[in-house]
């Protein structure tokens, strides 16, 4: 009877947020379509050896301040669930300029600064959404 209350709080609780965010509002970082120049960014990183804890430690560094960044509609951080270690950003901004001025910005530089230290390898490819 307990976990009936408890979800029936939770779901009151849910609408109230909604009611006081504008349910109504859509955001951009959850609609299907991107903006016509959306430049989709997939960045594949491999750790050296031994710096597998302090690379993602600098990658999670990076989600919190990119995230709040103008024209940043998505920058997600995925751990290969298989094989070797490895590390993909998934990074979808409203331009290329939008993604240029993010490699301007203090945390960026940061990384920018520190990441040939800890990479074996590094993939990075631009992407087009065509569906």
């Amino acid at each position: 009877m307990a976990s009936k209350k408890a979800k029936k709080k939770s779901k009151s609780g849910s609408a109230k947020s909604k009611a006081r965010h504008g349910s109504s509002r859509k955001s951009k970082r959850n609609s299907g379509k991107l903006p016509k120049d959306a430049a989709t960014l997939l960045v594949i990183l491999r750790p050296r050896e031994s710096q597998e804890l302090f690379l993602e430690a600098e990658l999670r560094a990076l989600i919190g301040p990119t995230r709040k960044e103008e024209g940043c509609l998505r920058y997600d951080l995925y751990r290969s669930a298989e094989g070797p270690a490895a590390y993909l950003l998934y990074e979808i901004w409203e331009s290329r300029a939008h993604h240029t001025a993010h490699t301007k910005t203090d945390h960026f530089t940061r990384w920018n600064a520190r990441k040939d230290s800890l990479l074996a390898s590094r993939d990075v490819g631009f992407w087009k959404q065509i569906a």
